[in-house]
């Protein structure tokens, strides 16, 4: 399928609808707070805690590089971990830039180093996106178990109002939609027009089958589990960089990620505002629950906000970066080595 460039009016307009998410979210975060109390907390942190937490962001990247290609290879693709690594890191970076830009920005680079159908592995992370749905429900499980009350106060903080309705419809619509894809797939096909969408969804859907066809399922789950182990980690051990926070359980870890995430799903340019929001309600959550101040929760939680959110786009942006440069190298070798062969 012919790769259109996205009109340059239309991604500037998305890049300033991010901003100005992330400008509201982030004078929302800000606003009422002592700076002077998270100045102070800043200035006496451990850094040593977060090069810590910074080493686990990293290997994240490297464990999802190689669970990739084992979603890649029932397809009969067998590609560079280290080309799925910068394809990664650059999908990551192009996030920083237009939120949910990045999926597509990653397997096109693939494509541009390895000659992936883009339909096919854009299916894989899709399919990737659903597992990492699930771990993420599994963390949250252990949060209900074990925080019950803090996820109750952040519910009510948080003013969030989940519409049973309108998702039971949502769910109904994709699953009639699924099947009516597959009951008139080749009588659509042959209609021109609806012909390359036709065939860019079937490569969609032949990326999400690969989880019924893997060859090696249990370096699958390995894999999948030392990825969420370490964004687990990564989020956990920055609580020991704060004297406030430094008493933390595992349990409270367990909330953490699961706010954090939730802050993360916002379209904001990096989670910049939305995460410090997450985080802000999510502390003054935790500190209600241990019997604490709402208000210095929330200092706290902005005070690790300025420092997770930092550390998260700081990796973005340095893997990202290199990314560049050696996706060229990988390109050029690539195009290289064709022509030796023809």
């Amino acid at each position: 399928m012919e790769k259109k460039t996205p009109h340059p009016l239309k991604s500037v307009i998305t890049i300033i609808v991010s901003l100005a998410f992330a400008g509201f979210f982030l004078w929302l975060a800000l606003k009422g707070l002592d700076f002077e109390v998270i100045r102070k907390s800043l200035a006496k942190a451990n850094y040593l805690c977060v090069a810590f937490a910074a080493v686990f962001g990293l290997l994240a990247y490297w464990f999802r590089a190689i669970r990739w290609n084992i979603l890649l290879e029932p397809m009969g693709y067998k590609i560079s971990d280290s080309n799925a690594l910068w394809s990664i890191s650059f999908g990551y970076l192009m996030n920083l830039t237009i939120p949910r830009s990045g999926e597509v920005a990653r397997a096109t680079a693939l494509y541009g180093v390895e000659k992936v159908p883009v339909d096919k592995s854009f299916g894989t992370i899709i399919l990737e996106r659903v597992v990492d749905l699930i771990c993420m429900l599994g963390f949250l499980a252990l949060t209900l178990f074990f925080k019950y009350d803090a996820i109750l106060s952040f519910y009510e903080r948080s003013g969030v109002q989940i519409n049973p309705n309108k998702i039971l419809i949502a769910v109904i619509v994709v699953i009639i939609g699924t099947v009516l894809f597959f009951a008139f797939k080749k009588k659509l096909a042959n209609v021109p027009l609806l012909g390359k969408v036709i065939g860019f969804i079937d490569g969609i859907f032949q990326g999400l089958a690969t989880i019924f066809k893997l060859k090696q399922k249990f370096k699958f789950i390995v894999y999948t589990a030392a990825i969420w182990i370490c964004y687990y980690l990564a989020a956990y051990l920055v609580c020991f960089s704060l004297p406030e926070t430094s008493d933390f359980t595992i349990a409270d870890g367990f909330f953490i990620i699961v706010v954090g995430t939730l802050g993360m799903i916002i379209p904001a340019s990096g989670g910049i505002g939305a995460f410090n929001l997450a985080m802000k309600y999510g502390f003054m959550a935790l500190f209600i629950s241990m019997g604490k101040s709402a208000e210095f929760g929330g200092e706290m939680g902005l005070t690790y906000s300025f420092i997770s959110l930092p550390l998260q786009i700081a990796i973005m942006l340095t893997m990202g970066l290199i990314s560049i440069p050696m996706l060229t190298k990988a390109r050029n070798k690539a195009v290289t080595e064709n022509k030796i062969t023809i």
